[in-house]
């Protein structure tokens, strides 16, 4: 039941806010072997001023925050978070030098909805 959140500096038409928010979403379902009833996207536009990096390069920023259920494996997390980061450059023209992704882990019961609370994630598991 992963919680993805996206902070830019990208000027966001509507219609490229819904088009990210599907795009994650997909990307989620791909390489994280999971469906997509349960994965929660934001997507949050900023003034320039309101993010920084260190190495930035002249261009927007784009910081994607994933809480996500314990048990992926590094190379699951990091096809996601490069996925996300190559989709962002290409579409929003995002130097790679002002893309992060931070991901933090929890305890499946740790992520609910009113209808369930999760479980830790296995190689089994769909959802």
């Amino acid at each position: 039941m992963p919680l993805l959140q996206l902070d830019t500096t990208y000027d966001l038409t509507e219609q490229e806010r819904r088009n990210c928010t599907k795009m994650l979403t997909q990307l989620y379902v791909e390489e994280m072997e999971t469906t997509a009833g349960h994965v929660a996207v934001v997507v949050r536009s900023h003034p320039a001023e309101s993010l920084s990096i260190g190495r930035a390069v002249d261009g927007p920023l784009a910081f994607l925050d994933a809480d996500i259920r314990s048990g992926r494996s590094f190379e699951m997390k990091r096809s996601f978070g490069l996925a996300a980061m190559n989709y962002l450059h290409a579409e929003w023209d995002v130097p790679e030098p002002n893309l992060k992704v931070a991901f933090t882990e929890h305890p499946g019961e740790q992520l609910m909805g009113v209808d369930r609370v999760g479980g830790d994630w296995t190689s089994d598991d769909t959802t």
